[in-house]
């Protein structure tokens, strides 16, 4: 993994600000459910287990890992579900630096960061991230 000693330090008017990463590494928050695996809901803990993996997943995501990105799993998995989704991830031989539980239901999301925030919409198939240009929300200047 990266590690503090990779982010950037910023300084504006002689204060430190929030660090970044270098311009080469990706910072990867990656769902879980209907993502990499079978799309399951929280009311069905029972099925995580077993979940079936999605093709080309894995080796999409451990790649990603291999070339020194960060990868962050960020579900709407509660809590209670941290164990059974650690245990199903290493069975299935992803590498990840993080698991962040809790993200807000029912999609439609609209992330406002001080940082630069890039998304894909997960569409039923990893593949090579192309460049495309697309219509986005931005503040009013």
């Amino acid at each position: 993994m990266k590690n503090s000693k990779d982010l950037i330090s910023i300084e504006k008017d002689g204060e430190k600000l929030s660090p970044i990463l270098p311009d080469d590494v990706k910072n990867y928050m990656i769902d879980i459910d209907g993502t990499i695996c079978d799309d399951i809901p929280n009311e069905e803990t029972e099925r995580m287990a077993t979940a079936g993996l999605y093709p080309d997943a894995l080796e999409t995501i451990n790649g990603w890992f291999a070339e020194g990105h960060i990868i962050t799993f960020f579900t709407s998995r509660i809590e209670e579900h941290r164990e059974v989704t650690e245990k199903w991830l290493n069975e299935n031989g992803f590498k990840y630096h993080g698991i962040v539980m809790g993200k807000p239901r029912g999609g439609n999301y609209h992330w406002i960061d001080n940082h630069i925030v890039r998304a894909t919409k997960f569409d039923g198939k990893f593949t090579r991230m192309i460049d495309k240009t697309a219509t986005i929300q931005v503040f009013d200047d």
